[in-house]
């Protein structure tokens, strides 16, 4: 089975900071709008949006695996999209992650006013495989999906 690497890219190495969480217990579907979101945002910018997700105050819009999602009145018109959640427990993890990978970026010496996401992706992760016995000794599946994030932060 092949092994993970981060990404390749075309800056300085010096000038990165890295992150990842693995078998994070969210949605593959929540996760990848959210990365999608914040994806070439300023750090403090990103983190002030997911902030305001987290409160409600704004939605976060969904592009993909939107069926059933409603149209929202506090959706910015820069994302041109109608649709939208607020999917907290995907954003709990990736502010976990964007700390992390905030604090690789200060122990670098990179200066935190000018870093930027260069990258972050969701990818599916493990499923863990569980059965529920019910009557007459039959049992039912029931899994748990488990998703990985990673980052990249660079310096503008």
């Amino acid at each position: 089975m092949a092994g993970w690497t981060y990404p390749k890219l075309d800056i300085d190495e010096n000038k990165l900071a890295k992150a990842v969480i693995k078998n994070v217990p969210a949605s593959i579907r929540d996760l990848y709008n959210v990365c999608k979101a914040i994806r070439g945002m300023k750090l403090n910018d990103a983190k002030q949006f997911l902030n305001n997700v987290l409160e409600e105050k704004e939605a976060l819009p969904f592009w993909k695996h939107s069926h059933g999602a409603s149209h929202r009145s506090n959706i910015s018109p820069k994302w041109k999209v109608k649709s939208g959640r607020y999917p907290k427990k995907a954003i709990k993890y990736v502010l976990k992650v964007l700390e992390n990978a905030e604090n690789n970026a200060n122990s670098k010496g990179l200066d935190l006013e000018n870093v930027k996401i260069v990258h972050i992706a969701a990818h599916k992760g493990i499923i863990l495989k569980r059965y529920m016995p019910r009557a007459f000794g039959r049992s039912t599946r029931k899994y748990r999906y488990t998703s990985h994030i990673e980052v990249i932060l660079g310096e503008v």
